[in-house]
């Protein structure tokens, strides 16, 4: 594999073994990941649009709340 073909290779850098090693590992498991997604069954009553998880509360009825 050459340098252009990693997505998150420092421009200009030589990757060594290992630093390759990692970022092929990395990109592994985010494919592994987006195909379990892909996989799950959908919620049902769940909040529509964006997981308000990542923004740190929950919505509903227009009333945001936090855990």
């Amino acid at each position: 594999m050459s340098d252009k073909t990693i997505t998150n290779a420092a421009p200009g850098k030589t990757l060594t073994p290992a630093a390759r090693r990692a970022l092929e590992e990395a990109e592994a498991r985010r494919l592994a990941a987006k195909h379990d997604l892909s996989k799950r069954p959908n919620e049902k009553g769940g909040p529509k649009g964006a997981e308000p998880t990542r923004f740190g509360d929950w919505e509903r009825g227009g009333i945001a709340y936090d855990f």
